[in-house]
């Protein structure tokens, strides 16, 4: 009996020594509970304020509050081609600039016919450097030119260890992601900025916050686009010129390689246009649609290891 009672009273002793510090990590605990519960509703708020009410508010008038053509540079790409559909349906006139024209012919036509709206096609090949510009020069000049839409090229898009591609396929990933978003944004920047309005639309790719094996090259485009859209917002964004950087994840397509079905969390280019052109204003740096978004902010989450591991166990399997 004597051991039990010197047990308790030693525990009782301890207890009570230690009950200062039991109330404050209970403070600390509770204290950590309330700052992620606000910012838990604060992501709430964003995502509808974002995503939701923009959708819900009246028609507005592109035409007038940006300009009356877009210069979309990657037309083929299905986000681009979708794009550049919507703001064709809200009125806007639309450049379509691709390295290969071919499949982009039957678009123009169907723009222009379904909307009314002119639709030019400018074939440029951005490995010739400034030659692949005069064209889309000539074809801007006396425009007013009220968007700018970059994407990334998504036919350069393989697994493959980067001492393993040839020249020829970093060249191109370097001249269609890098050179051609930044000189094509060169040339029509200058009128947005002396008329005092105009959108920038960089497309990257939501796997820019973290690096991706065996796509080295590739995901270092996509990280330039949002920097290079984060560093424009800063210079431009004060003098009237809204700037974007779009950051998707996968959408559905279909191609040679295959079919990709349409769901919840991988949208139609078509539905994906529409929920990302309901953004343009309203965020700088935006996923473009409410699913990717929640995925943007998992991806955040994430420990670097973690995506790694699974980029790894991705990228072989592909």
């Amino acid at each position: 009996m004597a051991a039990v009672d010197s047990f308790q009273l030693l525990y009782r002793e301890i207890a009570r020594s230690c009950s200062c510090y039991v109330e404050t990590l209970a403070l600390v605990g509770a204290c950590y509970t309330v700052s992620k519960a606000v910012i838990f509703m604060r992501d709430c708020y964003s995502l509808i304020r974002l995503h939701f009410i923009p959708r819900l508010v009246s028609h507005r008038d592109l035409s007038q509050q940006y300009g009356q053509w877009a210069l979309v540079c990657g037309a083929s790409e299905a986000i681009a081609k979708a794009y550049a559909e919507e703001l064709a349906r809200h009125g806007i006139c639309v450049i379509l600039i691709s390295s290969d024209i071919s499949n982009l012919a039957d678009t123009a036509k169907a723009i222009s016919d379904t909307y009314g709206v002119e639709a030019i096609l400018i074939e440029a090949d951005f490995s010739q450097g400034p030659l692949a510009f005069k064209p889309i020069k000539d074809a801007i000049s006396g425009k007013d030119i009220g968007f700018i839409v970059n994407s990334l090229d998504g036919s350069l898009d393989h697994s493959q260890d980067f001492t393993d591609l040839s020249e020829s396929v970093v060249w191109d990933t370097i001249n269609r992601n890098i050179v051609a978003a930044t000189l094509v944004t060169r040339l029509a920047l200058p009128s947005m900025v002396e008329r005092g309005k105009g959108a920038v639309v960089n497309i990257s790719a939501g796997r820019c916050l973290r690096p991706t094996s065996r796509k080295a090259a590739l995901s270092a485009s996509t990280a330039f686009l949002d920097n290079f859209s984060r560093s424009l917002h800063y210079e431009y964004g004060h003098r009237g010129v809204f700037v974007q950087s779009l950051l998707p994840f996968r959408v559905s397509s279909q191609g040679s390689e295959g079919y990709s079905p349409a769901g919840w969390l991988v949208p139609s280019p078509q539905v994906y246009a529409s929920h990302a052109l309901s953004t343009l204003g309203v965020s700088h740096r935006t996923t473009g649609y409410w699913p990717h978004t929640i995925k943007f902010r998992l991806v955040q989450c994430m420990p670097e290891w973690v995506w790694m591991l699974g980029s790894r166990v991705f990228t072989r399997a592909t």
